[in-house]
């Protein structure tokens, strides 16, 4: 009998595999237990249109995350920090470095950067936006005292 996975079964598969078993396998243990359901016509067709909304969906952020990666690579941005006494208060983090983004229209999750660490001292550094899985952008991050 051929079910649909609804969640991860150890030796079967991942949730949304189409898997055969045993009718009393099924019949018995997943079905009740709600770990899978049958996979008629319809439910099979229901499944592979899912799985092509959610390729599709991928395709557009990875392509919306590569036009970003394109705008935002080697943008220099400037960070006014609170200085006192020639020293900063406190260090850069990457809240930050996103408010600085979002200063010249790139809305990213500070999550997605990669600060350099213990940003103690006015001057430039490199930091790291990743914009997809394995597409990073290289950006520079300056700076600079606070105007008072």
């Amino acid at each position: 009998m051929k079910v649909i996975l609804l969640e991860d079964v150890k030796p079967l598969g991942k949730k949304g595999d189409l898997v055969t078993v045993n009718d009393g396998y099924a019949m018995n243990f997943l079905i009740p237990k709600k770990m899978a359901y049958m996979a008629t016509k319809t439910a099979q067709n229901e499944r592979n249109q899912r799985i092509l909304n959610e390729e599709k969906k991928k395709a557009e952020e990875k392509a919306a995350a590569l036009a970003m990666y394109e705008k935002i690579n080697g943008t220099e941005i400037t960070v006014p920090v609170k200085c006192g006494a020639g020293k900063m208060y406190g260090s850069v983090t990457a809240a930050d470095i996103a408010k600085g983004l979002a200063l010249i229209g790139f809305t990213v999750d500070k999550k997605k950067i990669t600060a350099p660490t213990g940003v103690k001292t006015i001057g430039k550094y490199d930091a790291e936006v990743w914009c997809y899985k394995e597409t990073v952008a290289k950006i520079i991050i300056n700076i600079v005292p606070e105007d008072k």
